[in-house]
């Protein structure tokens, strides 16, 4: 990435040209049996998930007992014994969140129509699967399509929009003026980390409560359980309100779990794990859609196919990754293009993908992690003119710019 030392000429970047092709051209390329959904397949998916589940739940069950046994502590002493107690409580709760998360998968499926041709089979699927990991099913999946059906769109899109240079406050560049923008977005390392933190912890129940990180055109207070908001039309009040009452009978099923076993079981069993599954989730959708080198458009330059081929496929915490999370980090582009393909058909199905649109097909095999810390601090924001554009850094510089022809539409 370019830092502030290096000798920056824009002129020497990278240009990009949008992809040229039509949505149907890019579906002919794909074998229609990709398309094909099969719901006995799907449902056991969902089944080795659940199993999973129990299997890990009962295998925690253990964890105590054995490590607070008079054996074990006299053998590995009580700091020894309570460090490795906290171990098996971490293992459990990455494995459970990883597999939680893959429940969570499943619902997004059903929430597409991928699950199964029966609309009525992703509904139940789809409203089971999220009410259990706090997602009002129906009212994500109005928005959610709205995202894949806008994406990259500087107008329209749902979620991750890009900030612009004004929305910070930024002045604009001026020949012969230098800009100070450490002034402007310097923040320490701790503080950044911070707020990485911070997002990976709340910011999926703070875009569903607050719409932080949604649509900025959208008005104040805009959220995801009142029915009036600008997010549905009026047809859709009832599945709002059915989502609703599925996070009540959450809030009711937990309250009492609590009330029965305590608070504390509930928590290490139940909510570090579904913590988990708010960081995995914000991760991977982050990762997806954010990157130096993937562009943004505004007005005519914005197409379905475009938007779609904005996204990276990332090798996201390997086998686990594939495992666990139904492939749904390494396959994403894919499902822009084609949001009713099941993911399983989504290895296969790029490989094709990939034959027709060449180096307009993203994929990164950068570890996420340290991917996640240089894209949280580079990708800062974008200019206000223009109809192409791509993410700047802390210093205002850029990794690809907008071929000439698109430079000119800007000015």
């Amino acid at each position: 990435m370019a830092t502030k030392t290096a000798k920056y000429n824009e002129e020497e970047l990278p240009a990009y040209t949008p992809m040229p092709w039509s949505l149907s051209e890019i579906r002919a390329a794909i074998p229609a049996r990709f398309f094909v959904r099969d719901t006995k397949r799907g449902l056991a998916f969902l089944a080795r998930d659940l199993v999973l589940a129990a299997v890990f739940w009962y295998a925690a069950t253990f964890i105590d007992p054995f490590f607070q046994s008079a054996e074990v502590r006299e053998s590995a002493t009580f700091v020894g014994a309570e460090l490795l107690r906290w171990a098996a409580w971490g293992t459990y709760w990455w494995f459970q969140g990883l597999n939680f998360t893959g429940i969570w998968v499943i619902g997004h499926e059903a929430g597409h129509g991928a699950f199964s041709d029966s609309r009525l089979v992703c509904d139940i699927v789809g409203f089971i699967t999220h009410t259990a990991m706090w997602t009002p099913f129906f009212s994500w999946r109005i928005s959610h399509h709205r995202h894949h059906s806008n994406h990259a769109s500087m107008e329209k899109d749902e979620v991750y929009v890009p900030k612009t240079r004004s929305d910070l406050n930024l002045p604009h560049e001026e020949p012969g003026k230098e800009i100070d923008y450490e002034h402007y977005l310097g923040d320490t390392p701790l503080y950044t980390l911070y707020m990485l933190v911070r997002q990976q912890v709340l910011a999926f129940p703070a875009y569903l409560l607050f719409n932080v990180s949604g649509q900025k055109n959208y008005p104040k207070w805009t959220n995801h359980f009142d029915p009036n908001s600008v997010i549905f039309n009026p047809s859709q009040r009832n599945a709002v309100l059915a989502s609703n009452a599925g996070i009540f009978a959450m809030i009711w099923g937990v309250t009492y779990a609590s009330s029965v076993y305590g608070t504390s079981e509930v928590i290490k069993y139940y909510g570090l794990p579904w913590l988990c599954v708010s960081h995995w989730f914000i991760m991977i959708t982050y990762l997806h859609h954010t990157d130096p080198m993937l562009p943004h458009y505004r007005k005519k330059e914005w197409s379905f196919q475009r938007g779609a081929a904005a996204t990276v496929d990332r090798n996201f915490l390997g086998w686990q990754g594939r495992f666990f999370l139904h492939d749904v980090a390494h396959y994403h582009v894919i499902h822009h293009f084609f949001p009713q393909m099941p993911f399983y058909h989504g290895p296969e199905a790029t490989q094709y993908l990939k034959e027709f649109i060449g180096e307009h097909y993203a994929y990164s095999d950068a570890p996420v992690f340290k991917t996640l810390w240089d894209t949280y601090n580079f990708c800062q924001f974008v200019e206000d003119e223009g109809d192409v554009l791509f993410y700047r850094n802390k210093q205002g510089q850029a990794l690809r710019r907008p071929a000439d022809q698109y430079r000119l539409k800007a000015q």
